[in-house]
């Protein structure tokens, strides 16, 4: 079946609510305008404003919500707008829904998802186009997922509902028109793992969410020239398969992180540190980071693409560090 990043999200959500009552989808513009990306239109029409509710412009206040609602039983589905709007809710996010388990001593789950679109790159200026997860990834009792794919962006939901922790789920605007085939039915995906998405032998290539395509088409070029790049796909940022990573690096020697956040105290950082810690000895050269400019992203199209890692950036690091 024919189907876009967007619609397949949609579909997702659509089935979790036929499949559990207890489901239902909060969030500003998500009822009778659609969402402010299109995910949820024509939801409300289907469930009704029960299943389907909008909120005040208050993410600390619905966000608490949807933690209350977690704890007595039902399965919320929140989305906060923008990431950086997530951060009028950090409160509740990192001192209550990732921290009532252990301030409970486990009496208390908060089976919450929070789904946050993310990143740049559709000119929405800095206050709508910054990449935060790694902010999130940081915090113990978060499970923080990264869906790059039509199959994770259908498949990761389900599992996400079902974890009895909550689950935070970034959607990078750039992917919300990526167009592909996707099965019928297709089944929950692993929220555990990081995926292969090409193999290689000459340098290992990680990135996540809506670095993804921009790495694959990089490693596409870097074989004109004979360099076959394997691609490692994070997708799960809290709890990180390194495992994955470190098989990679062991087989091809050399490694680049692609992270479209800044490049200082970067989720791109802490996974050359833990390589740096475990698999030292397999690197035939230093790891080399690709990471947004260290500013504010800009509105104007040019200086955007400029700040962001691109395909041009990504291939030139290989090749510097290929000849290492």
């Amino acid at each position: 079946m024919r189907t876009t990043y967007r619609e397949a999200v949609r579909e997702a959500i659509r089935e979790a609510l036929l499949a559990d009552p207890r489901v239902f989808l909060m969030g500003e513009d998500v009822g009778a305008y659609g969402g402010c990306y299109a995910v949820s239109a024509g939801l409300l029409a289907e469930f009704g404003p029960e299943r389907i509710r909008d909120t005040p412009l208050s993410e600390l206040g619905f966000v608490g919500a949807g933690i209350g609602a977690a704890l007595g039983g039902m399965r919320p589905i929140v989305e906060v707008m923008s990431i950086n709007f997530s951060l009028l809710a950090l409160d509740q996010i990192v001192n209550m829904a990732g921290l009532l388990r252990h301030m409970s001593g486990g009496q208390f789950s908060v089976p919450l998802v929070i789904r946050m679109a993310t990143g740049a790159g559709r000119q929405l200026a800095a206050q709508h186009s910054h990449s935060l997860e790694n902010w999130f990834a940081h915090v113990p009792g978060l499970r923080v997922l990264a869906p790059a794919t039509l199959a994770d962006a259908r498949g990761m939901l389900a599992p996400a509902l079902a974890d009895p922790d909550p689950v935070i789920l970034f959607e990078h605007v750039g992917l919300y028109n990526l167009e592909g085939d996707l099965p019928d039915g297709a089944a929950p995906c692993d929220i555990t793992t990081a995926a292969v998405r090409r193999s290689g032998s000459d340098v290992t290539l990680v990135t996540y969410g809506g670095s993804l395509p921009k790495v694959l088409a990089a490693a596409e070029e870097l074989a004109g020239p004979g360099v076959e790049a394997e691609v490692v796909d994070l997708r799960v940022l809290r709890p990180l398969d390194l495992a994955t990573v470190a098989a990679s690096v062991a087989r091809t020697h050399r490694v680049v992180v692609v992270d479209e956040g800044w490049k200082t105290g970067s989720l791109a950082g802490e996974v050359v540190a833990q390589l740096a810690e475990g698999s030292l000895y397999d690197l035939d050269a230093p790891p080399v980071r690709v990471c947004t400019a260290e500013v504010p992203i800009p509105y104007a199209k040019h200086l955007e693409d400029a700040a962001l890692p691109q395909v041009d950036r990504i291939v030139a690091a290989v090749k510097e560090l290929t000849r290492a």
